[in-house]
C-alpha cells in the first residue's frame, strides 16, 4: 500500500499533506478560532476573557493529562468521571484537617481507583473499555452514597482559594494545570518509564519480548490517570464552592478523549503528545464557549464536537495507511 501512494502521482503530496495535517491540525484549528473569535466576539482579547478560558478549560486539562498516558499504552479509562466524583464526595469528609487532609483523602480515593482498574487491566487481563467502564457505572453511585445524594458547600478556606484565588493574576487552578502539563511532558519525553510507556503501546508483546515491565507500567498509567483525575474534581469542587458528585465530572471522560484525540495521540497507542493535548483541550474549550457566546445552542456545540472526533479520527486512519 504504502509503494503505491508514493509511485502513484502526487503520492508523496498526499502522504505528506496527511502527515502535516496530524502533527499541526489543531494548532492551525485552534489558531483559527482565535482569529474568527477576535473578529466576531467582543472582548474576546481581554485578560478577563483569557481567564476565564483557562479556569474553564483547567480541570478537563488535568484529566486529559491522565488520559493521554492512559492512550499511549492503546487503552482507555472512561471511569475518569466516577473518579472525580469519588473525590468531590470525600473531601467534605476530611476537610476539618484542612485543605491537605482533604486532598490526600482524595487522592486516596483516586489511588484505590487506578489501582483497580490497573489490576483489571494488566493482571487479568481485563480490556479496558470493559474494565473501566465497571467503574464509570458504580463510581457514581457510591459516591452519591457517600454524600448522601446531595451537594454540600465547601467553606474551607484554603479549597475555595483554590479553586477561586489567584496569584499574581494567574489563578491557582491554571498555574496547578500548568505544572502537571510540564510534568507530564517530563516524564514521557525525558524517562525511562516514559520511554516504556511509548514501547508497551506501540507493541505490548514485543515489549514484553525485550524485558520491559509491562504489567508495572499498565498499573502505574492507571493509577497516574486516576490520581489527576482526583485531583481535577478537587479543585472542580473548589471552582463550584460545593462538592456536588452528581455534576462534578459528569461527561468529562468524553472531553478528555477528543482533547487527546483531536492533539493528535493516536488511539493505537505508541506515542503521547503533551502539548497537543494542551492545545486539542483549548480549542474544544474555545469552540464550545464560542457557540454558547453567540447564543447557539448546546445541540450544535455537541454536534461539532463530534464531527471533530470523526474528522480527528479519520486523519490518524489516513496516516496509518499511508505508512
Amino acid at each position: 500500500m504504502t509503494e503505491v501512494l508514493r509511485t502513484e502521482p502526487g503520492g508523496l503530496d498526499r502522504t505528506r499533506a496527511v502527515w502535516l495535517a496530524r502533527e499541526y491540525g489543531v494548532y492551525l484549528a485552534l489558531g483559527l478560532v482565535v482569529l474568527v473569535n477576535l473578529v466576531v466576539t467582543p472582548h474576546f482579547a481581554t485578560a478577563d476573557a483569557l481567564r476565564t478560558q483557562l479556569v474553564q478549560v483547567a480541570p478537563v486539562l488535568v484529566v486529559a493529562l491522565g488520559m493521554a498516558l492512559v492512550i499511549g499504552t492503546e487503552g482507555i479509562d472512561l471511569s475518569v468521571g466516577s473518579v472525580m466524583a469519588l473525590a468531590a464526595a470525600v473531601l467534605p469528609l476530611y476537610l476539618g484537617y484542612g485543605l491537605l487532609g482533604g486532598l490526600l483523602a482524595a487522592l486516596l480515593v483516586g489511588a484505590l481507583a487506578g489501582l483497580l482498574n490497573g489490576a483489571l487491566v494488566a493482571f487479568v487481563g481485563v480490556q479496558p473499555i470493559v474494565a473501566t467502564l465497571a467503574l464509570l457505572v458504580g463510581g457514581r453511585g457510591v459516591a452519591l452514597v457517600i454524600a448522601e445524594g446531595r451537594a454540600t458547600p465547601i467553606t474551607e478556606p484554603g479549597l475555595l482559594a483554590l479553586g477561586g484565588g489567584a496569584v499574581l493574576g494567574v489563578p491557582y487552578v491554571v498555574l496547578a494545570a500548568g505544572l502537571l502539563v510540564v510534568a507530564v511532558g517530563f516524564l514521557v519525553r525525558h524517562t525511562t518509564f516514559g520511554r516504556q510507556l511509548v514501547a508497551v503501546g506501540g507493541n505490548r508483546r514485543a515489549a514484553g519480548y525485550a524485558g520491559l515491565p509491562v504489567t508495572r507500567v499498565l498499573l502505574t498509567v492507571y493509577l497516574l490517570c486516576a490520581l489527576l483525575a482526583a485531583f481535577a474534581g478537587t479543585i472542580a469542587t473548589g471552582q463550584l464552592t460545593a462538592a456536588d458528585p452528581s455534576n462534578i465530572g459528569l461527561l468529562v471522560e468524553l472531553s478528555a478523549i477528543t482533547a487527546v484525540v483531536v492533539g493528535g495521540t493516536p488511539l493505537s497507542g505508541g506515542r503521547v503528545r503533551v502539548l497537543g493535548t494542551v492545545a486539542g483541550a483549548l480549542l474544544m474549550q474555545l469552540i464550545i464557549a464560542t457557540l454558547i457566546r453567540h447564543n447557539i445552542p448546546a445541540s450544535v456545540a455537541q454536534m461539532s464536537q463530534a464531527a471533530i472526533i470523526v474528522v480527528a479520527v479519520a486523519v490518524q486512519r489516513a496516516q496509518a495507511v499511508t505508512r
